[in-house]
């Protein structure tokens, strides 16, 4: 095992991302196409923490594969730290995975070796790191003990509860020293004490780390927690939060998703009449029954 130099903080650099006009299709199996994000426009800066909301089918997973590289999308650009991903070869997205993006993939046990202890899983996490690399980190314990784990270092992932697994599996994830975290429903299936400890993981590694971290999610109790979360709807982003308050989001094309509390009062083709008042725009849909 590599000890980190003398005095090594792991004070990593997040990374940035940036979507641009993305568009992905799918083909079914019945040679339909399916469109799962259309013309999504993005911008995450460096160290910031981002919660990707919405049902089922919305978009959201689709949206961080593409920023991991697993899937290219279908027309427009992801930049990940200023680099368009959507064209780069595989070697080039191969070092771009094992050296500035790590992965928290749905389920503990996807991202574990069930036979290895916490402190092992840690140390494999980072066998595609160079010495050099691997020396500028804290060690595997010294990490798990930075993130209140010391105690579960040695044990055997059998002996654990799915809170306790996922935990080491997010160490994993975030112990390879990359800038951007992409996390997958990290609190899916966990108990209530248990989702509160995740959460506080990810705000300490997003704030003492610096890393930059975008989670999926479907309930909104999480993403709410986060400092900003976009909401994907039906492939576009529908609405943007930000510090418990929710805001619309203007599209490359002018268009603006209504509040879903909004939407009985204006069913599609409704007709609607735009009055520049001197705090905004007032948006009035037209009677037009003439009554």
């Amino acid at each position: 095992m590599n000890a980190p130099a003398p005095g090594a903080v792991d004070r990593r650099t997040g990374v940035a991302v940036r979507c641009i006009n993305v568009v992905q299709i799918y083909t079914t199996a019945g040679g339909h196409d399916v469109v799962a994000l259309r013309g999504v426009n993005l911008d995450i800066r460096p160290g910031d923490a981002v919660a990707l909301l919405g049902p089922s089918g919305s978009g959201k997973s689709t949206l961080l594969s593409l920023f991991g590289g697993v899937l290219r999308p279908s027309a427009g650009k992801i930049l990940v730290d200023g680099q368009d991903i959507s064209r780069i070869r595989e070697s080039e997205l191969g070092r771009l995975r094992s050296g500035k993006v790590a992965s928290l993939l749905q389920g503990a046990g996807r991202n574990l070796l069930s036979y290895a202890t916490p402190e092992e899983n840690v140390e494999f996490a980072r066998k595609a790191l160079d010495v050099a690399s691997r020396r500028r980190l804290p060690s595997p314990h010294e990490l798990l003990d930075r993130l209140g784990m010391a105690e579960l270092a040695g044990r055997p992932m059998s002996s654990m509860s799915g809170g306790e697994r996922q935990r080491v599996a997010f160490a994993a994830a975030v112990s390879s020293g990359a800038g951007l975290l992409l996390a997958d429903e990290p609190t899916s299936q966990l108990s209530h004490d248990d989702r509160d400890v995740m959460i506080e993981l990810i705000h300490r590694v997003n704030r003492e780390f610096g890393t930059t971290v975008v989670l999926v999610t479907h309930d909104p109790e999480i993403a709410a927690q986060m400092p900003r979360s976009i909401t994907i709807r039906n492939g576009r982003i529908g609405s943007e939060g930000r510090h418990g308050f929710d805001f619309g989001v203007v599209d490359e094309d002018g268009a603006v998703h209504i509040p879903d509390e909004l939407a009985d009062r204006f069913p599609a083709g409704t007709l609607v009449q735009f009055e520049q008042t001197e705090g905004g725009v007032l948006l009035r849909p037209v009677d037009e029954s003439g009554s």
